[in-house]
């Protein structure tokens, strides 16, 4: 970035509608949602009790539900990086939450699911976001339209940055 373009992100006078503001607004929420969402989910462990794993892996668990992955298709769907995937999936491997096998196709990949003890993490995050949906709208003033206009653009702005990496933009 050059010098006049870091200039004007850092020192623009912030407007109503001006788009720098609105986009760097964004970048924070995001960022800050993210940690409070692993905040909540944190919460909700201690609540149960649950010491063993921590908030990303207890995520972790969560998102792979019922399926049978590998850690590259985890990285893919779950955009987790690459040595943190790693790194969660060998701890919940110790800690007995996921079970491991070599894929029958590709004797180098390892497939990954959940056990016993997974699936009971699993659903207690899923019992905590289906609390959430019960007060969304009448305690977060947050309506099912709103969440699904958020949406696309989450969605555009993921595509506007992968496109950017892919085409080196």
């Amino acid at each position: 970035m050059t010098n006049q373009a870091t200039a004007r992100i850092l020192n623009h006078t912030a407007e109503e509608g001006d788009i720098a503001s609105i986009y760097l607004r964004t970048l924070t929420l995001i960022e800050r949602l993210h940690r409070q969402l692993l905040d909540v989910i944190k919460d909700e462990l201690e609540r149960e009790d649950q010491t063993d794993i921590n908030a990303v892996q207890a995520l972790l668990l969560f998102n792979i539900g019922d399926a049978e992955l590998t850690a590259g298709e985890l990285r893919s769907r779950g955009h987790y990086l690459g040595s943190n995937v790693s790194y969660n999936l060998k701890k919940l491997v110790e800690a007995g939450y996921i079970s491991h096998a070599r894929s029958e196709r590709d004797r180098r990949s390892v497939r990954v699911s959940l056990t016993r003890a997974g699936f009971e993490i699993r659903d207690k995050i899923a019992g905590l976001f289906d609390r959430h949906l019960t007060s969304l709208e009448k305690v977060g003033d947050v309506s099912g339209d709103m969440m699904d206009t958020t949406n696309v653009t989450l969605e555009r702005l993921e595509r506007f940055w992968a496109d950017q990496i892919r085409f080196q933009l």
